[in-house]
């Protein structure tokens, strides 16, 4: 199931639909200042793109503006003081001649918003007409261009460096954290989505035997809206699953799957060892999962999720810190849990 990222469309100012009358003015120059055969300005409609020089079949009249504006400022006014639970999208649409309003809110709540009480009669007449479509409106995300509340399996970035967010924890008193591996970024360090669109939050409590002398290889970014969510398919995927428990994994199982932002979402994963160790240029860990099998994570995926999965539902094992030779290795959630004291953020 794909779980909408609510987008403040309702708070879409009147000027999002576009009724503005087509400039006739001096089509503008070409940076170049170059000519058409003629000696005219060179390119479609004498310097007006194809869009600009094409004759609009219909607008809005100022009564259906001065409706559909009536609309959208009670729903920026809803949204405002009831938060994003619900989205919206509402425009005129020429071709039927009605407001269209398409959300994902209960009856109730679109009745009260499209209701013709307070508008002239003029007005009122094209709001009667209001058509409601049923849909839930997304932002525009993907795996590699994630947005609050973050998902596990996305791509972070600091410094130019690349790994993967795991899968979201909370304390005692339910601040929210996102696990990553502990060699990606230091102490303090502002984490942004790959994309370097968003802050995705700080570092904090990062454990790595060249850091802190432990076995481990952990940390936790915080400061912002993280979900119980991990990133499903390929790596600009905008789908997900839900996270429905956490736990240890179990040796000789052989569907375990990962998800990370350079190879996307991959399963068929042995679990060889649950109890291995690994030494690399930043120490030795241990216990880690040891696995193998499938298409295994490569550079860049590290800190992403390791999980098991039925349809959509998801159970959090670890995540991803090492690789090569074809054989893999994760820290285990229940370390990370025993480390910091958090229990898993369910989706």
């Amino acid at each position: 199931m794909l779980v909408t990222k609510r987008a403040l469309i309702g708070a879409v100012v009147a000027a999002t639909v576009a009724f503005a009358t087509l400039g006739t003015g001096a089509a503008q120059a070409a940076p170049d200042g170059g000519k058409g055969k003629d000696g005219g300005p060179a390119g479609v409609g004498a310097g007006r793109a194809p869009d600009q020089a094409a004759k609009p079949k219909a607008t809005a009249s100022p009564t259906a503006k001065s409706a559909l504006a009536a609309i959208q400022k009670r729903i920026a006014g809803y949204v405002a003081k009831n938060g994003t639970d619900y989205s919206f999208g509402s425009y005129f649409d020429a071709r039927t001649g009605k407001i269209v309003v398409e959300t994902d809110a209960p009856d109730a709540v679109v009745s009260s918003l499209t209701s013709t009480s307070g508008m002239s009669t003029a007005q009122a007449g094209v709001a009667t007409l209001t058509q409601v479509k049923r849909t839930a409106i997304d932002d525009a995300w993907s795996r590699r261009d994630d947005v609050p509340s973050y998902y596990g399996g996305g791509g972070i970035t600091q410094g130019g460096g690349l790994c993967s967010s795991g899968y979201a924890v909370q304390n005692g008193v339910g601040t929210r954290f996102m696990v990553t591996a502990g060699h990606c970024y230091a102490d303090g360090a502002t984490v942004l989505t790959e994309s370097g669109a968003n802050t995705y939050g700080t570092v904090s409590n990062r454990r790595l035997p060249s850091v802190t002398g432990g076995a481990q290889d952990m940390e936790l970014i915080g400061g912002q809206l993280y979900s119980g969510r991990v990133f499903l398919g390929g790596v600009t995927s905008t789908t997900s699953g839900r996270v429905v428990g956490a736990g240890a994994a179990f040796e000789g199982f052989a569907d375990y799957c990962t998800s990370g932002r350079t190879t996307g979402e991959n399963c068929g994963h042995t679990a060889v060892d649950i109890d291995g160790q690994v030494c690399t240029a930043s120490g030795c860990k241990s216990p880690v999962i040891v696995y193998n099998g499938g298409t295994l994570p490569q550079g860049g995926d590290s800190g992403g999720a390791f999980y098991v999965k039925t349809g959509t539902d998801l159970w959090i094992r670890g995540h991803h810190i090492a690789g090569g030779g074809g054989t893999s290795y994760a820290t285990p959630f229940v370390e990370t849990q025993a480390a910091y004291g958090i229990s898993i953020v369910l989706g």
